[in-house]
């Protein structure tokens, strides 16, 4: 079920009105059973992995913290992590470790036949997988009370707004959210809705119409000039962050008619002045996630210079491969790494200090910033390395001007309406924002989002990019 389909805009107003209806103590109850329907709307049998991750984190939880020994709650840790990751490493891993084999032993001069399995990759699985993990790691540690209740947790690792494509939220913040007793008041419907209606037009209108354009250019760089290579290059800067941060935004929403709040996963990204300002800003609940279980157990910054370099290209290197099992994804995030530690010598080198406030020198950064990243993401959206070098060869050569011109449509207009947003809400939330206005200016900008949505969304009914992960 896609949040920009009809079928969610029935399903969430009746999950909504049913969530009030019921008394608080029977609401977990709807909250699974709407949640298991959102997710089987995919593919019905793969909530039986989801299944067996939840029996298997909520076990190993309640032994964590009920055992003396250190030993039996290392061991239950690692009965957790090593589920988790091994049904992550079996569906999205197994082809492309297969395929990696055979390559290596093939060079050594061997012969190895591969045995590809025809599976799908359930959807949102590196989600989940991460969220209930640091349900157990943070049991393990002594900061979280491991759950008794079967169905809240289930809830946490299940909640269908968030399900999908996360945010990635601990169970301190998620479990106590879902715990609340709320009742129906306008504030959350009003901040609701307008958290749906922006992520919304985000979605349908920018990036939907910015995804043709992208796609047609990187199926044949070699027919298309420089200029049309280049501008499909930033178009999908921002059609994926478009994409994904229009899904955050419906998720909060959705959320918020419940009246459940969700961490922010974006802020700005494409305002910084850095790379790591960057991860600072895009998708946050992962950047934390492996700061905190990661990054921060393999010594941090308490180790050498040496070490802790080493950490940083980990980081990049296992959040490439997190994004899919695909070396291009590999290559994306090594070169975040290496731009990362690039950036970070030449700012201790110089002893360079910069503040957020607005400057000629922070808006030359943010261009520099945003050109990397742009480039950097070839290497994501690219299908192969051939693909990704077919791009780059045909940005630098192809100047004559016989290629073929990509047809823009009003593609620039989106992106300039995106931007004057990331602008208008650097430091608020477009709740919040309209919250502040009055009703003239409210409405007003209701109704020129709904227009949009309704008269200029993209042609076709486009799945979320980050499903794929």
């Amino acid at each position: 079920m896609l949040f920009n389909s009809l079928h969610f805009l029935l399903f969430l107003p009746a999950v909504a009105a049913l969530y009030y209806l019921l008394p608080h103590k029977y609401r977990w109850i709807l909250l699974f059973l709407g949640s298991c329907y959102f997710y089987m709307a995919f593919v019905p049998s793969y909530i039986l992995i989801l299944f067996a991750i939840i029996i298997i984190d909520y076990v190993s939880g309640l032994v964590i913290e009920r055992s003396i020994k250190k030993r039996t709650k290392q061991v239950y840790l690692l009965v957790s992590i090593l589920s988790n990751v091994g049904i992550l490493c079996f569906f999205k891993y197994f082809n492309f470790l297969e395929s990696n084999l055979d390559s290596v032993v093939t060079f050594l001069g061997g012969n190895y036949k591969p045995s590809e399995l025809n599976i799908i990759l359930p959807i949102g699985l590196s989600f989940h997988t991460f969220q209930s993990m640091s349900y157990t790691i943070e049991v393990y540690r002594g900061n979280q009370k491991a759950e008794k209740h079967l169905g809240y947790f289930a809830n946490y690792v299940l909640f269908f707004p968030q399900m999908v494509a996360g945010p990635i939220e601990k169970y301190s913040q998620l479990g106590s959210e879902l715990k609340k007793q709320i009742s129906p008041i306008y504030d959350n419907f009003a901040h609701g809705f307008r958290l749906i209606l922006f992520g919304l037009f985000i979605k349908m209108t920018v990036a939907d119409n910015l995804a043709p354009i992208v796609n047609e250019v990187y199926a044949d760089p070699k027919a298309y000039n420089s200029i049309s290579i280049l501008n499909a290059i930033i178009f999908f800067s921002f059609q994926i962050y478009a994409d994904f941060f229009g899904y955050s935004t419906i998720a909060s929403g959705a959320a918020k008619l419940l009246g459940i709040d969700l961490i922010n996963n974006f802020r700005t990204p494409y305002l910084s002045i850095s790379i790591n300002d960057f991860w600072k800003r895009w998708h946050i609940s992962l950047t934390t996630w492996f700061r905190e279980y990661v990054f921060i157990p393999l010594g941090g910054s308490r180790v050498s210079t040496f070490k802790w370099a080493v950490n940083i290209i980990i980081i990049f290197f296992v959040s490439g491969l997190w994004h899919g099992a695909s070396w291009t994804f590999v290559v994306w995030g090594l070169l975040h790494g290496i731009v990362y530690l690039f950036e970070r010598g030449l700012t201790k080198l110089f002893k360079l200090q910069f503040k957020e406030e607005a400057s000629i020198i922070n808006f030359l950064l943010g261009v520099k910033t945003f050109f990397i990243v742009s480039f950097i993401w070839i290497f994501f959206r690219a299908e192969t390395f051939d693909k990704a070098k077919e791009i780059i060869t045909s940005l630098v050569n192809n100047w004559k001007v016989e290629g073929k011109d990509v047809i823009y449509g009003y593609a620039f207009f989106f992106i300039g309406v995106l931007v004057f947003f990331d602008i208008l809400l650097k430091k608020n939330r477009i709740d919040s924002w309209l919250g502040e206005r009055n009703e003239l200016v409210r409405w007003g900008c209701y109704s020129v989002l709904l227009f949009f949505v309704l008269t200029m969304s993209g042609m076709e009914n486009l799945p979320f990019i980050y499903f794929q992960f």
